[in-house]
């Protein structure tokens, strides 16, 4: 009987022993950015912007040792009918100011009234409680800006939490 055992108990510990690669969190590429990809001159007569945004990873509940994970929609949003425009990095921070991970460092184009997202998973707390973005871009000068914001989330059985941020410009 140990015998028959024996090959079973083995294999189990291998398995178990093995080193299971983290799993990906989806929000380090939602999309293919290089599909995005623009080609912006610098001759080209365009206004450069620096807009930042205020996110959520996780929220104090009842007292500042007790949070709520949050799944976080960032929103990149082009209000013109007519222009596209161009964002030039997206950079996502933590609440004491590092740099988590940069989503694209190069120019991605937004057609006219198109929204492009990046999503956080409510697993990556990287962010914390005063995580935020970063979004470097350009316009035409007769462009309207782009338009940023963030939508948190969390449900937990009948119970929901959800709330907005919206971006400003600093530059």
């Amino acid at each position: 009987m140990i015998k028959q055992i024996l090959p079973f108990v083995l294999l189990l510990l291998i398995t178990a022993c093995t080193d299971k690669a983290p799993k990906e969190v989806s929000s380090v590429d939602p999309i293919n950015w290089n599909n995005r990809k623009a080609k912006v001159f610098v001759t080209d007569s365009l206004v450069q912007g620096t807009s930042y945004l205020s996110v959520y990873s996780e929220i104090y509940s009842e007292t500042e040792h007790r949070t709520h994970n949050l799944t976080s929609t960032i929103s990149m949003r082009n209000t013109n009918s007519q222009d596209t425009i161009y964002l030039n990095k997206a950079e996502y921070f933590d609440t004491h100011g590092n740099s988590i991970r940069t989503y694209f460092d190069f120019p991605i184009y937004i057609k006219p009234m198109e929204t492009v997202e990046i999503v956080i998973d409510e697993k990556d707390r990287s962010g914390g409680t005063g995580a935020n973005f970063l979004f470097q871009w350009s316009i035409k000068p007769t462009s309207h800006e782009p338009y940023f914001e963030g939508v948190m989330i969390s449900t937990s059985g009948q119970q929901g939490l959800s709330f907005t941020t919206q971006g400003r410009r600093i530059e």
